[in-house]
């Protein structure tokens, strides 16, 4: 499918010549660089679109404690955690307009030790931030070569969860790469079939499409069974559900286990990642004592 999202046609994208506010805002958009395919695909929502645009051009271009590449540097940090290679992509580009080393980009072993310094708080706020504690915080405060300042780690916590939030709109509405980013640099996940390319026509209109809704009913059916065969077994108990659950899953092709996963993670998203079997796991579950929780005004 042509255009900016792989869910949307593009007759349904609004272009730069469209409604009036819309194009002052996408005008906007071409005087600070380029309307990327992230701006289009919101451009559905004009309001939403421009608090967003104005939240990025604070955090990204303001004044402000963190110089332009740390800043984008942060999101490319951020970005990796939830494998998103569109925005790991497309800040690599930034990182390097804004006079970044691109020594660095070789992968977080190449930053300085204070950005590394955040990959612990970065994979806590990706995956289990309930775990995050104030000897965190105190951590990264402490007096120092690589300290941060408590201005610096503010504008730090908010770019990394900015970052976190907006991979998932990336995935969320198939945001496409665009022509001048490399196949490398695409937004699509892993996939448990193949190498790390993007998918093609075929598996998106063709016969794959028609597999993957195959493979769905086989797996929807098989949960169907599971829950009418505990009605029949009154002695099975939630954790023994769950265990058949998890079971079906990694059966299924379509939920590959994170170790299958691994193997195919895009080269430019490995390098930046530190502890890549870090995930999220349920926060709490039904039975069991609820893990104590960070609260901070």
């Amino acid at each position: 499918a042509r255009g900016p999202s792989t869910f949307i046609p593009l007759g349904e994208i609004p272009q730069e010549g469209g409604e009036s506010s819309l194009h002052q805002l996408l005008g906007a958009f071409v005087s600070a660089g380029r309307v990327d395919h992230v701006a289009m695909v919101m451009g559905l929502h004009p309001q939403y679109l421009s608090s967003f645009w104005k939240t990025q051009y604070l955090l990204l271009r303001m004044d402000g404690p963190l110089p332009y590449h740390k800043r984008h540097y942060i999101a490319i940090m951020a970005a990796a955690r939830h494998r998103c290679s569109y925005l790991v992509g497309l800040h690599m580009g930034e990182f390097l307009q804004v006079g970044g080393n691109p020594a660095w980009l070789q992968g977080l072993h190449c930053a300085p030790q204070k950005l590394r310094n955040l990959n612990e708080i970065n994979k806590l706020l990706a995956h289990r931030p309930w775990l995050i504690t104030k000897e965190h915080i105190e951590a990264l405060l402490k007096p120092g070569e690589d300290s941060w300042s408590l201005a610096e780690l503010v504008q730090a916590l908010v770019l990394l969860t900015h970052y976190h939030s907006l991979a998932s709109f990336v995935f969320g509405c198939g945001i496409k790469p665009e022509e001048d980013q490399d196949v490398e640099n695409s937004c699509w996940a892993p996939s448990p079939h193949s190498d790390s390319s993007p998918a093609s026509d075929d598996t998106m209109g063709g016969s794959g499409g028609t597999d993957a809704m195959q493979e769905l009913e086989v797996l929807m059916e098989r949960m169907k069974l599971l829950q009418e065969n505990q009605l029949e077994e009154e002695g099975v108990t939630q954790e023994e559900m769950a265990t058949r659950f998890e079971l079906e899953k990694t059966e299924s092709l379509l939920v590959p286990s994170s170790d299958i996963l691994d193997p195919s993670l895009q080269s430019n998203i490995r390098c930046f990642l530190e502890d890549p079997e870090f995930g999220y796991k349920d926060f709490t579950r039904r039975g069991e004592q609820a893990p104590p929780t960070f609260r901070a005004q």
